[in-house]
């Protein structure tokens, strides 16, 4: 087990893509390290007000701690009171306009030890589209190049991560997904360490590919004030998942990191209406209609 390069690696994909939205938006990210009091820290690179991203997030955190804390051993009672190390990059990109999807990545890695006991450790990530306007090209485009990231490990993956995606990012109060999903996986460690770390980097390399072509076909669409008051309104179920439901979310609120960069996968600009529902016949109803609905895309 080599933590040092999984560290190596995730260090390196986070400047990749730094450097490829940077190119893209023309403007720079902040860049802001931190340390966390039970050990262990981050670097977050941070972009706000950009031509292309009204906010983008992209973090990488390699913290330890005592104990895992609750939402990292829900699933694992037999690694309740071990001590950790946690390690991953996580993005969010909240485009400006409306025609862009925002998009999320995120990749890591849990080791959990104790003293006479071999470690316990697990891989986790995904990345998921998340449009406001939806557009058949762009779902097939970002599901097949998911599906290509993981088909030369020859297992069947695409398909399980797929499904295992559509369950995890579906707003249960709402009765709806976040988007239009992707692939989704967590405490995989069959085939062992190296298996589990060369497909998590495997979908860590596809991100670009998967996002950055969507990106350069929809970034000059024209809108007005419609599309974007639609957007905002949409963004607010975002929030909804995040703060209700999303692991990572949790996990890092209740391990102590640091809460900026944790949040930081909230959008900037938001709304809510009470009981709004699109006008029948309008792009806005065709993304509930066709798009909010698990189908195969790829």
């Amino acid at each position: 087990m080599h933590t040092q390069s999984i560290v190596d690696y995730l260090q390196g994909l986070q400047d990749r893509i730094v450097a490829e939205l940077e190119r893209q938006d023309g403007g720079k990210f902040r860049t802001d390290s931190w340390k966390r009091k039970g050990g262990g820290g981050g670097i977050s690179r941070l972009i706000e007000d950009g031509q292309l991203l009204e906010r983008g997030g992209v973090n990488f955190s390699h913290v330890t701690g005592a104990n895992l804390p609750p939402s990292a051993s829900a699933g694992r009672p037999e690694v309740a009171g071990r001590a950790f190390e946690a390690m991953g990059v996580s993005l969010v990109l909240h485009p400006r306009n409306p025609f862009v999807p925002t998009v999320h990545l995120n990749v890591r890695c849990f080791i959990a030890t104790k003293e006479g006991a071999e470690p316990v450790w697990w891989f986790g990530g995904g990345m998921d589209l998340t449009p406001y306007y939806g557009f058949e090209e762009d779902a097939q485009h970002f599901h097949r190049t998911c599906k290509a990231a993981l088909d030369p490990l020859g297992t069947p993956y695409y398909p399980r991560f797929k499904q295992w995606c559509d369950e995890y990012f579906f707003i249960h109060h709402r009765r709806e997904p976040r988007g239009v999903g992707g692939i989704f996986f967590d405490d995989l460690n069959q085939g062992g360490f190296d298996h589990c770390f060369e497909l998590t980097k495997r979908v860590g390399d596809h991100f670009l590919p998967a996002y950055a072509p969507i990106v350069e076909r929809r970034r000059d669409t024209p809108y007005g004030e419609r599309e974007r008051d639609f957007q905002t309104y949409r963004r607010g179920r975002y929030v909804e998942f995040n703060l209700v439901y999303d692991r990572g979310t949790v996990f890092g609120l209740q391990s102590g990191g640091r809460t900026e960069s944790i949040l930081m996968s909230l959008p900037p600009v938001v709304k809510w209406r009470y009981d709004w529902k699109p006008d029948p016949g309008t792009p806005e109803e065709k993304l509930y209609a066709e798009f909010l609905k698990a189908r195969d895309w790829a």
